[in-house]
């Protein structure tokens, strides 16, 4: 009896198996060194810098009460505009855009009087500095009986104009995502 050409591709092959299959290689003898702690605190990608109580309280301040702003601005109890100052041009416009759907989907004018009927509350701040003038916050909003999270990184910038000096810095808000 003879087979046909389909049959003999269909045989089974015998295929050697490899030693690991796909998978990656792991080693499991325990430890025996201590891990390798973090290197010289110089601000390097990846470290986080400690910050001095003062500076990072104020950091968790600052960084609340812009996220009250914010929450009252996308809600429609606070115009955009008073914002604009501590904000890039991309944040600015992001939040502009999110208050005029809210006010769109509310049928109100954002910004122009009290419209929520439950004010959003800031419960808790989070901050991480990366560097010396890098601030980022996670932040809990309660809307009532909801809660969102915002994040935001905040960047040192002195004011335009302003040559050298520390005096006059301000956080700027450079990134804000809502959650």
């Amino acid at each position: 009896m003879t087979t046909s050409p389909l049959a003999r591709d269909r045989a089974p092959h015998h295929v050697p198996l490899a030693a690991v299959q796909g998978t990656l290689a792991l080693d499991l003898q325990p430890r025996t060194a201590p891990p390798r702690g973090p290197g010289p605190r110089t601000g390097t990608p990846g470290q986080v810098l400690p910050i001095d109580q003062r500076a990072r309280r104020e950091g968790e301040q600052w960084a609340g009460s812009f996220a009250q702003a914010v929450v009252e601005v996308v809600g429609g109890d606070r115009p955009a505009s008073q914002l604009v100052r501590w904000t890039t041009r991309s944040v600015y416009e992001d939040l502009t855009r999110r208050a005029q759907l809210v006010a769109r989907a509310g049928a109100h004018q954002p910004g122009l009087a009290r419209v929520q009927p439950v004010r959003p509350q800031v419960l808790s701040v989070h901050t991480c500095f990366p560097c010396r003038d890098v601030l980022e916050a996670s932040v809990h909003v309660r809307y009532g009986h909801r809660s969102r999270a915002v994040a935001a990184r905040f960047e040192r910038r002195a004011p335009a104009g302003a040559a050298g000096a520390r005096t006059g810095e301000r956080w700027l808000c450079t990134a804000l995502q809502f959650a």
